[in-house]
Protein backbone atom coordinates (compact mmCIF):
# COMPACT_ATOMS: atom_id res chain seq x y z
CA UNK A 1 0.00 0.00 0.00
CA UNK A 2 1.60 3.47 -1.24
CA UNK A 3 1.19 6.38 1.44
CA UNK A 4 1.88 10.14 0.42
CA UNK A 5 3.39 12.53 2.81
CA UNK A 6 1.19 15.56 3.74
CA UNK A 7 4.45 17.36 1.93
CA UNK A 8 4.09 15.78 -1.57
CA UNK A 9 0.19 16.28 -1.36
CA UNK A 10 0.44 19.24 -0.41
CA UNK A 11 3.59 20.37 -3.83
CA UNK A 12 0.75 18.32 -5.89
CA UNK A 13 -2.07 21.18 -4.95
CA UNK A 14 0.56 24.02 -4.94
CA UNK A 15 1.22 23.19 -8.68
CA UNK A 16 -2.72 22.60 -9.54
CA UNK A 17 -2.98 26.27 -7.97
CA UNK A 18 -0.14 27.83 -10.25
CA UNK A 19 -1.40 26.04 -13.32
CA UNK A 20 -4.65 27.45 -12.83
CA UNK A 21 -3.04 30.61 -11.77
CA UNK A 22 -0.99 31.33 -14.90
CA UNK A 23 -3.87 29.96 -17.19
CA UNK A 24 -6.30 32.82 -15.48
CA UNK A 25 -3.43 35.47 -15.98
CA UNK A 26 -2.96 34.55 -19.53
CA UNK A 27 -6.53 34.39 -20.53
CA UNK A 28 -7.05 37.85 -18.56
CA UNK A 29 -3.78 39.53 -20.39
CA UNK A 30 -5.61 37.84 -23.72
CA UNK A 31 -8.46 39.51 -23.48
CA UNK A 32 -7.20 43.04 -22.28
CA UNK A 33 -4.68 42.42 -25.86
CA UNK A 34 -7.26 42.02 -27.99
CA UNK A 35 -9.44 44.46 -27.22
CA UNK A 36 -6.83 47.28 -26.59
CA UNK A 37 -6.10 45.96 -30.22
CA UNK A 38 -9.53 46.35 -32.15
CA UNK A 39 -10.11 50.01 -33.84
CA UNK A 40 -13.15 50.93 -33.86
CA UNK A 41 -14.35 52.19 -37.28
CA UNK A 42 -15.15 55.80 -37.21
CA UNK A 43 -16.02 56.16 -40.81
CA UNK A 44 -19.81 55.75 -42.05
CA UNK A 45 -20.63 52.51 -44.39
CA UNK A 46 -21.22 55.02 -47.17
CA UNK A 47 -17.51 56.49 -46.55
CA UNK A 48 -15.98 52.73 -46.23
CA UNK A 49 -18.15 51.89 -49.32
CA UNK A 50 -17.38 54.35 -51.82
CA UNK A 51 -13.72 53.85 -50.36
CA UNK A 52 -14.18 50.31 -51.59
CA UNK A 53 -14.56 51.36 -54.84
CA UNK A 54 -11.94 53.96 -55.19
CA UNK A 55 -9.84 51.31 -54.31
CA UNK A 56 -10.99 48.79 -56.55
CA UNK A 57 -10.74 51.11 -59.64
CA UNK A 58 -7.19 52.51 -58.58
CA UNK A 59 -6.18 49.09 -57.68
CA UNK A 60 -7.23 47.79 -61.24
CA UNK A 61 -5.38 50.93 -62.46
CA UNK A 62 -2.06 50.64 -60.93
CA UNK A 63 -2.06 47.02 -61.87
CA UNK A 64 -2.57 47.65 -66.09
CA UNK A 65 -1.52 49.81 -68.57
CA UNK A 66 -2.31 53.83 -67.43
CA UNK A 67 -2.07 55.23 -70.76
CA UNK A 68 -5.66 57.32 -71.29
CA UNK A 69 -6.33 54.95 -74.72
CA UNK A 70 -9.89 54.61 -75.63
CA UNK A 71 -9.42 50.50 -74.67
CA UNK A 72 -7.67 51.32 -71.23
CA UNK A 73 -10.80 53.64 -70.40
CA UNK A 74 -13.14 50.99 -71.71
CA UNK A 75 -11.63 48.19 -69.25
CA UNK A 76 -12.23 51.14 -66.48
CA UNK A 77 -16.02 51.39 -67.41
CA UNK A 78 -17.40 49.36 -64.54
CA UNK A 79 -15.98 51.79 -61.91
CA UNK A 80 -17.61 55.21 -63.75
CA UNK A 81 -20.67 56.66 -63.61
CA UNK A 82 -21.85 57.13 -67.57
CA UNK A 83 -21.51 60.69 -67.78
CA UNK A 84 -17.45 60.51 -66.19
CA UNK A 85 -16.88 57.93 -68.83
CA UNK A 86 -18.70 59.84 -71.75
CA UNK A 87 -16.48 62.83 -70.56
CA UNK A 88 -13.20 61.12 -70.36
CA UNK A 89 -13.95 59.55 -73.80
CA UNK A 90 -14.62 63.44 -75.62
CA UNK A 91 -11.13 64.17 -74.02
CA UNK A 92 -9.24 62.24 -75.49
CA UNK A 93 -6.25 63.51 -73.38
CA UNK A 94 -2.51 62.05 -72.98
CA UNK A 95 -2.70 62.65 -69.30
CA UNK A 96 -3.54 59.68 -67.32
CA UNK A 97 -7.04 60.96 -65.32
CA UNK A 98 -6.90 59.29 -62.73
CA UNK A 99 -3.30 60.55 -61.56
CA UNK A 100 -2.89 63.38 -63.53
CA UNK A 101 0.47 62.77 -64.30
CA UNK A 102 2.69 61.79 -67.57
CA UNK A 103 4.97 59.92 -65.57
CA UNK A 104 3.27 56.82 -64.14
CA UNK A 105 3.42 56.95 -59.89
CA UNK A 106 4.23 53.69 -58.20
CA UNK A 107 1.79 53.38 -55.87
CA UNK A 108 -1.29 55.06 -54.32
CA UNK A 109 -3.23 55.14 -50.65
CA UNK A 110 -6.79 56.03 -50.04
CA UNK A 111 -7.11 59.18 -47.33
CA UNK A 112 -9.67 61.21 -45.84
CA UNK A 113 -13.60 60.63 -47.04
CA UNK A 114 -15.88 63.32 -47.10
CA UNK A 115 -19.66 62.43 -46.74
CA UNK A 116 -21.98 64.77 -48.70
CA UNK A 117 -25.33 63.07 -48.01
CA UNK A 118 -26.35 59.10 -48.44
CA UNK A 119 -25.17 58.70 -52.32
CA UNK A 120 -22.63 61.12 -52.55
CA UNK A 121 -18.91 60.79 -50.48
CA UNK A 122 -15.39 62.52 -51.69
CA UNK A 123 -12.12 61.01 -51.11
CA UNK A 124 -8.74 61.98 -51.30
CA UNK A 125 -6.36 59.95 -52.82
CA UNK A 126 -2.24 60.02 -52.18
CA UNK A 127 -0.40 59.09 -54.89
CA UNK A 128 3.17 58.35 -54.49
CA UNK A 129 6.05 58.09 -57.05
CA UNK A 130 9.33 56.62 -55.16
CA UNK A 131 12.87 55.92 -56.69
CA UNK A 132 16.27 55.82 -54.59
CA UNK A 133 16.38 58.87 -52.72
CA UNK A 134 12.87 60.94 -53.41
CA UNK A 135 9.36 60.01 -52.46
CA UNK A 136 7.16 62.15 -54.18
CA UNK A 137 3.44 62.59 -53.06
CA UNK A 138 0.74 64.09 -54.81
CA UNK A 139 -3.16 64.10 -54.20
CA UNK A 140 -6.09 63.85 -56.12
CA UNK A 141 -10.12 63.74 -55.21
CA UNK A 142 -12.35 61.33 -56.22
CA UNK A 143 -16.05 62.19 -56.32
CA UNK A 144 -18.23 59.22 -55.86
CA UNK A 145 -21.93 58.50 -56.76
CA UNK A 146 -24.15 55.83 -55.15
CA UNK A 147 -26.00 54.07 -58.06
CA UNK A 148 -28.75 51.50 -56.73
CA UNK A 149 -26.18 49.54 -54.84
CA UNK A 150 -23.26 50.08 -55.90
CA UNK A 151 -20.67 53.39 -55.54
CA UNK A 152 -18.92 54.36 -58.74
CA UNK A 153 -16.67 57.01 -59.76
CA UNK A 154 -17.77 60.57 -61.11
CA UNK A 155 -14.92 62.74 -61.15
CA UNK A 156 -11.44 63.09 -60.53
CA UNK A 157 -10.34 66.23 -59.75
Amino acid sequence: MKTFSHRANGGHRERILLNFSFFSVFFFVAMIWSAGCSIPNLESQNCTDARDAVKQLYSFHFGNDMNPTPENLKAREKFLTPEFYQRLISANSAVDPFTFAADPPKTFKIAKCTEGDVSHADLQVQIYWRDDQNTIQKEVHVSTIKTGEKWLINDVK
